[in-house]
This record gives structure tokens, C-alpha cells and sequence, in this order.
């Protein structure tokens, strides 16, 4: 059975005369509200649970808790994974997805060298100076213009290896600090 276009742009009355229309406005509730427990919720209590329900933006740093050293660790986790997370099979040489966000072009490139500028902004967070980070945007800025040409970049991503270049600068520096 096929309808015509007519039923489709003017749909038919339903059997009782009146239009088979639903009414979401909560104004005429055709029954009561059900929890997925299987009980009844009133509907005052439900007005009132929106009420008070908000979310808290700029309510603190969700990393603010962190000790340096977690902190330390994170940064080598991340760059691990940009970098060197997979094992290219049959051969010995690791890529991360560094290389295979940067196969995207342009855009690939863009988003790889801002989570490289985010660990940098995360030693110069835990006191790297002004130096070591100007030597980490190198390397970032390096990884970010050479990634951009075309396969030769990818390939050349996968050899340099900046994330991994920055987390061993910054830990030789920290390495360096007397402990407090």
C-alpha cells in the first residue's frame, strides 16, 4: 500500500474525527512520570529538582590537584602517546598518533602542534625557564612547519620526535633542581 503525496502533506483525520496529534507541553499529562526503578515521580518534586540543578563552570582546575610529579608523569604519557605509542609492524620504528593525526592535512597538523604548544605551556606551569622553553617552541615550531609538507613531513614527524625531545629537556632540568 503506497500513500499518496496528499497523506503525506495533510495527514488524515485518526478514526475518532479529531488529528492524531501529540501534545509534549507537560500541560495535559496523560499519566503519571516513572523513574527507571519502576516508581512514581510527582511532578512538584521533578519542578523542584530543576530548580536547583546547575552546573559550575570556572568552578576550579580539574587537574589542580596534581602533585608535580603526577604532573611530570602526565606530560610523559601524553608525549608517549603522540610520539612513540605503536610499533610500525615487521619494522623496529614507533610512531604515535602524532603521525597519523598529521596524515590529515593542515588541519592534522594544526591540532598536533597545539597539544605539543599544551605541554609546553605545562613545563613553563612547572617553572621550566624562560630558556628551556624557548628551545621546546623550536622543536614544536620545527615538528609544525616541516609536518606540513605532505607525506615527507609525516614521515619526517615520525623520526624527530619533539613531544619526546621536550619531555627529555624538561626532565633533565628537573633532574637538575635540588629537591624541596
Amino acid at each position: 500500500m503506497t500513500m499518496s503525496d496528499d497523506d503525506i502533506l495533510a495527514p488524515r483525520k485518526s478514526r475518532s474525527g479529531a488529528h492524531a496529534r501529540a501534545d509534549f507541553s507537560g500541560r495535559a499529562a496523560r499519566g503519571p512520570i516513572i523513574d527507571q526503578d519502576g516508581h512514581e515521580i510527582r511532578p512538584e518534586t521533578l519542578e523542584q529538582g530543576f530548580r536547583e540543578f546547575r552546573f559550575e563552570f570556572g568552578q576550579g582546575n580539574p587537574f589542580g590537584n596534581l602533585t608535580r610529579e603526577q604532573r611530570i608523569a602526565r606530560l610523559e604519557a601524553i608525549a608517549k602517546l603522540l610520539d612513540v605509542a605503536f610499533i610500525l609492524p615487521g619494522t623496529n620504528i614507533r610512531y604515535g598518533i602524532d603521525g597519523l593525526i598529521g596524515l590529515i592535512p593542515i588541519v592534522g597538523d594544526i591540532i598536533t602542534t597545539a597539544i605539543s604548544l599544551w605541554l609546553v605551556r605545562e613545563a613553563r606551569a612547572l617553572g621550566a625557564p624562560w630558556y628551556l622553553t624557548a628551545r621546546m617552541l623550536g622543536n614544536v615550531a620545527v615538528d609544525g612547519v616541516v609536518g606540513m609538507v605532505p607525506f615527507a613531513g609525516d614521515a619526517f614527524d615520525v623520526m624527530f620526535r619533539a613531544n619526546m625531545r621536550n619531555v627529555r629537556l624538561l626532565r633533565r632540568w628537573l633532574d637538575k633542581q635540588p629537591r624541596i
